[in-house]
Parts: C-alpha cells; sequence; structure tokens
C-alpha cells in the first residue's frame, strides 16, 4: 500500500489506517483471536497506521495492540490519544488536558502499548478547563523527550487548532469525516488545516457502518451496539439516512465497487487518511481494497449530487457527547 506524509513535520504512514477502537469497545462483542488476525492482516497488506486510545476499553484496546506488535514494534505507526481522564482501575471521570494527566497518561499507555514512544499523540477531546497552550505544549515536551513522535489533536475548531501549532506544530487533526458527516468543508477546520499543512485524518469514514450498506435496520446491531444511541440511527432519521445509502450503492453498483469502497475513496479524493475501522479480516481486504479505486470527474459530481453537506439527517452523537467536542 502506498505510504505519504502525513501533515509537513515528517510522518508517514499509509494511505489507509486501521481504526482499532471496535476491536475492544462500543460495537458488541469482542474477539480477540479475528482481532490479532485482522491487525496482523493490515501489517501484510501494508496498512501502518493504527489507531488505538486509552479511553477503548478502556485500556483494552492498547492492551490488543501491543500484544499484536510484540517483537515487531517499528512495522507500524502507533497513534493513541490522551485527554479523557480515566483512573488506574478504569473509570472515566471527564476531559482532562492539565500538564500533568497528559504526562501521567501517556507513561500508562506506553506500559499497555509494550514500547517506549507512540508516533503521534493525540488530545482525543479538547479540556475546556485548560487552555490548549498548556496542553500543546505538554505534548511539545514529550517529543522533545522521545516518547512522543508527533502531536495531533481531536475534534478541535479552526481557532483551537490555530492556537496549538503556535506553540508546538500539529502534525495531524483526527475528525469525523465521510459523505455522512462533512462538517469540517463548512465550519473553517479544513481550510486551516490546508492552509497550516495539518494532515487530516478521517475516523468513521464510514459513516459508522450505515455507508457499508449492509445496515439495513437498526436491529442490525447487537444489544450492547451504542450507535443504538446515535440519533442518526433512530426512527425518521434512520430512514432518511437509508435513502442516501441507497443513492450511494447505486453509483457504486455502476462502478462495480462495493459502497464502502466507493465511500472511502471519495474520503482519499479528499487528501485525508481515512481509518476505517474494523474487526474482521473480509472487511479489512474490502476496506483496503478502496486505495485502488480512482474516482473521475463524473464520480465525483454523482456523489456530490446525492450526498452533499446536510443529506444526513440527526446529531452524529447523542448530546451527552455533543457536548465533548470543540465548537
Amino acid at each position: 500500500m502506498e505510504q505519504r506524509p502525513l501533515g509537513g513535520q515528517g510522518l508517514t504512514v499509509s494511505v489507509q489506517g486501521l481504526g482499532c477502537m471496535g476491536m475492544s469497545a462500543f460495537y458488541g462483542a469482542a474477539d480477540e483471536a479475528e482481532s490479532l488476525a485482522t491487525i496482523d492482516r493490515a501489517l501484510e497488506l501494508g496498512v501502518t497506521l493504527l489507531d488505538t486510545a486509552e479511553s477503548y476499553g478502556p485500556f483494552r484496546n492498547e492492551l490488543l495492540l501491543g500484544k499484536a506488535l510484540a517483537g515487531r514494534r517499528e512495522a507500524a505507526v502507533i497513534a493513541t490519544k490522551t485527554g479523557m481522564e480515566i483512573t488506574d482501575d478504569g473509570e472515566i471521570l471527564g476531559l482532562n488536558g492539565r500538564p500533568e494527566y497528559v504526562r501521567r497518561s501517556l507513561e500508562r499507555s506506553l506500559r499497555h502499548l509494550g514500547t517506549d514512544h507512540v508516533d503521534l499523540y493525540y488530545l482525543h477531546r479538547v479540556d475546556p478547563g485548560t487552555p490548549i497552550e498548556e496542553t500543546v505544549g505538554a505534548m511539545g515536551e514529550l517529543v522533545a523527550e522521545g516518547k512522543a513522535g508527533y502531536v495531533g489533536l481531536c475534534e478541535a475548531a479552526a481557532g483551537t487548532v490555530r492556537r496549538a501549532h503556535a506553540v508546538h506544530p500539529v502534525t495531524a487533526v483526527q475528525t469525523e469525516y465521510s459523505l455522512f458527516e462533512r462538517g469540517i468543508e463548512h465550519d473553517g477546520v479544513l481550510d486551516t488545516l490546508r492552509e497550516l499543512g495539518i494532515g487530516l485524518v478521517a475516523y468513521s469514514p464510514l459513516g459508522r457502518g450505515f455507508l457499508s450498506g449492509a445496515i439495513t435496520s437498526p436491529d442490525d446491531f447487537a444489544e450492547d451496539d451504542w450507535r443504538r444511541t446515535d440519533p442518526r440511527f433512530q426512527g425518521e432519521n434512520f430512514d432518511r439516512n437509508l435513502d442516501v445509502v441507497r443513492e450511494v450503492r447505486r453509483i457504486a453498483s455502476a462502478k462495480d465497487v462495493t459502497p464502502s469502497q466507493l465511500a472511502l475513496a471519495w474520503v482519499q479524493h479528499q487528501g485525508a487518511v481515512a481509518i476505517p475501522g474494523t474487526k474482521r479480516r473480509r472487511y479489512l481486504e474490502e476496506n483496503a481494497a478502496a486505495t485502488g479505486v480512482a474516482l473521475t470527474a463524473e464520480d465525483i459530481a454523482a456523489i456530490e449530487a446525492v450526498a452533499p453537506h446536510g443529506a444526513v439527517t440527526g446529531e452524529r452523537y447523542a448530546p451527552e457527547f455533543m457536548g465533548t467536542l470543540n465548537g
């Protein structure tokens, strides 16, 4: 798989990464053996960017990734995250971007991952109680010490990105971006990243699975799948959003690709590195094949006609999670 620069500070990653969250949290039962096999297959295919966070589990996902990479740490670009305060017992307390917590959090992540450094260290969510300059300043100190390679932000507003970048170079901003979520094209974030030479990492590039075309009813989810609380998967919103998916499926069929591959190719066409999440090899292989899908001007026009900004109905998170986004 092609490797490309992410941001302007020297980090190189695969054009498509792997979101590992669902292997340990939020998307139903875990299957460690299949998850480990999926990570193995990702590395075989040249997928080097592996995305995790200490809050996924909590801790279980970092431990899984550490197990998967034992003895071959340098085969992967590890991205993990801080900023959600978690006790050593795994209780999530809330947002915390204070320098002392950022440092303590990374030390714990390194133990769980079984490594002496992470390649990309993100602030998972911006703590409104701590100036971003203080948080990013602490992250920059960890870079200087060799414990982190590069600094990233998640779900940060354009102004926050500018303030952070003025303290220490921000290599990447991770945010939700897909045919289902195009807000960054209209709130200044995408323009800011392009101006400052900061890489864009798109999480949920398949609209949390909706754009795969495989979801036809809310009942398709396991009882413990958090998407049951997602407004876009509820009531009339679900039915209206399914209409968008049907149109995407129609375009994909005409191009002889899957809906997932079309959606991922679109994200890549925008210059972003997508990190679709999966815990199964067959979906990983389908997703990875999207890196070879070229979109013509006619393809882009057809996609824009059926999935423009605002086509999707419903907020992208339940209210308690929307409140954690930096706006």
